[in-house]
């Protein structure tokens, strides 16, 4: 996201040029993302450090009920970006597919174990990123902030 010079200008639009006129229109603008400032002041003090959305839904991609499968993909989107472009597909990230015959279930949590792992190293310790608008590296560091399902994914998602 930092490689490419606009997109690295976007990627600060929560901190730099979201209007402040009292009304939401982006989750920057909401409680949980003010009390999550005050609660972590070394994760927003940089308005580079990326802050995610995590959403996941079942479907049969065969479109027949008669065929019994389940696909689940787990999307991330990044809330950094103002609210025209965070739900372009291209800024999406697609992190995994769990394929099968029928839901995950409480079984999810295997699947997600190489996701987790890597948001927890991101949140903890940051990876090394050029930012191609100041021309320099960075210590970049990401939040998973939301998750956001129907109930019966939320069930799964959350144990």
């Amino acid at each position: 996201m930092f490689m490419c010079p606009e997109t690295a200008i976007a990627m600060r639009w929560h901190d730099s040029e979201r209007p402040n006129d009292g009304n939401i229109r982006h989750p920057a603008d909401g409680e949980a993302w003010k009390d999550f400032d005050s609660m972590h002041p070394n994760f927003s003090k940089d308005p580079r450090n990326v802050r995610l959305g995590l959403s996941s839904d079942g479907f049969n991609p065969f479109r027949t009920m008669s065929i019994s499968h389940s696909t689940w993909p787990v999307m991330l989107m990044n809330y950094n970006l103002s609210p025209w472009i965070c739900m372009k597909p291209e800024y999406m990230t697609l992190s995994m597919i769990i394929p099968g015959p029928s839901s995950p279930g409480q079984d999810i949590d295997v699947y997600l174990q190489p996701l987790i792992a890597e948001l927890k190293e991101l949140w903890e310790f940051g990876i090394e990123t050029y930012d191609a608008h100041t021309n320099q590296t960075f210590q970049m560091r990401a939040t998973l902030m939301w998750t956001i399902s129907d109930f019966p994914a939320l069930a799964m998602l959350s144990g």
